[in-house]
């Protein structure tokens, strides 16, 4: 079971239990992903997911784009943080893995708010431009290397005092070590570094499950 930053399990757990109403559908889906072994670590945590649902409803987001879907569970989430009349537009390559979250959806009663787009996300977000969408809210979880392809979008799609938020900024500490220059460490570090810099938005990086940076558009 992943923890958060810093957090020893006992406290991680007691964080859980206390600080998050996790959905008993969400909880199952959760369960059913950690059956795929160490694969299922890209899944988000039940905090996260309670906190990002909390911003959603925070910022009275309708629209949510998410850029990474995995199998699901982010997706549930956020599509039962929406009104009923909101959308998640969501992104992912692979139809294998986001199956297993799609009798969740159903169960849950959310699959309806739910546009799953089964393509690469360069491709699918520059459709998005180009139909003129326009987002409350965006969730960057997928390829590292493809990160600032995927922020910059979200700038032209999520509207002005809107939220994207971007995970695994941290990378289980990587990010800090100079000696650590694979591809994806690298990428995130660039990234954390542009957008700590950048003018376009207000920024704050949040010690949340593996690193969330939240970026508020001006």
């Amino acid at each position: 079971m992943k923890t958060e930053i810093g957090l020893g399990a006992d406290l991680a757990a007691y964080v859980r239990n206390n600080g998050v109403h996790e959905h008993p559908i969400a909880a199952e889906l959760k369960i059913e992903t950690a059956k795929m072994g160490r694969i299922s670590g890209m899944q988000i945590t039940a905090e996260q997911g309670g906190f990002m649902a909390f911003m959603a409803k925070l910022i009275g987001a309708r629209s949510y784009l998410e850029i990474g879907v995995f199998t699901g569970y982010s997706a549930l989430v956020m599509a039962q943080a929406l009104p009923e009349d909101g959308k998640v537009t969501a992104l992912d390559i692979s139809a294998e893995f986001t199956a297993i979250g799609k009798p969740f959806w159903d169960r849950a009663g959310v699959a309806h708010k739910i546009d799953l787009r089964i393509a690469p996300a360069a491709d699918s977000l520059a459709e998005l431009m180009k139909a003129g969408r326009h987002f409350d809210m965006a969730f960057i979880d997928a390829d590292k290397t493809g990160y600032d392809t995927y922020y910059e979008a979200c700038l032209g799609l999520v509207r002005p005092g809107g939220l994207i938020a971007i995970d695994n900024v941290l990378w289980s500490g990587k990010v800090a070590d100079p000696a650590i220059t694979d591809d994806d460490t690298i990428a995130l570090r660039t990234l954390n570094q542009k957008i700590h810099q950048d003018t376009r938005v207000d920024a704050v990086l949040a010690p949340l499950g593996d690193g969330l940076y939240l970026v508020r558009p001006r």
